[in-house]
């Protein structure tokens, strides 16, 4: 299991109104792709979050399909788009599916697994708080560069009120949970 996000920061003027178009028009191209957990396809907009960006998280349920993406005409037409991203990728832990049958917001956060430490205890603790009422899915991952635990939460609704970096989800492709 991997997951990887990358986030291409826009300027400040930039129409976020051209991601929602390439959202919508192009978005359902990974409801049925094999080996996707799911992508949900995040946004953060300078008058709610200060900045412009476009950052799509991924949870794969294989190298071999997140590779089969990466080198694909997709990602190729993002990368003539934007340019090439610099993509954050974590050993995946887990993904924990909550209640909730759709999502419309998400946090990232970030810890990190302090020396001395066993990671399977910080995961452990992270586990505490990965389901509520508005959960779609928690992902659980590593960084193991940094020996950093992240934490990746989709939510119906507003995100409570927490630490993190928050996103707004303009579709989410979930072939995952179709074979679930």
């Amino acid at each position: 299991m991997q997951a990887m996000q990358y986030e291409i920061t826009l300027p400040a003027d930039y129409d976020m109104g051209i991601i929602r178009h390439r959202v919508a028009t192009r978005g359902s191209a990974l409801d049925d792709f094999a080996g996707l957990g799911f992508k949900a396809y995040c946004v953060r907009e300078r008058e709610e979050h200060g900045v412009n960006q476009y950052a799509p998280f991924y949870w794969w349920d294989s190298g071999e399909a997140m590779n089969r993406f990466l080198w694909s005409d997709g990602f190729r037409g993002l990368c003539d788009s934007f340019g090439r991203p610099p993509i954050s990728h974590w050993l995946g832990v887990e993904v924990v599916r909550g209640p909730a049958r759709t999502a419309t917001t998400a946090v990232r956060t970030s810890e990190s697994i302090v020396d001395g430490e066993a990671p399977a205890d910080a995961v452990a603790r992270a586990r505490t708080d990965t389901v509520g009422d508005s959960v779609y899915a928690t992902v659980l991952a590593i960084d193991l560069r940094r020996w950093e635990l992240t934490r990746f939460t989709l939510h119906a609704g507003e995100v409570p009120a927490r630490q993190g970096i928050h996103y707004r989800v303009l579709h989410l492709s979930d072939p995952g949970q179709r074979r679930a």
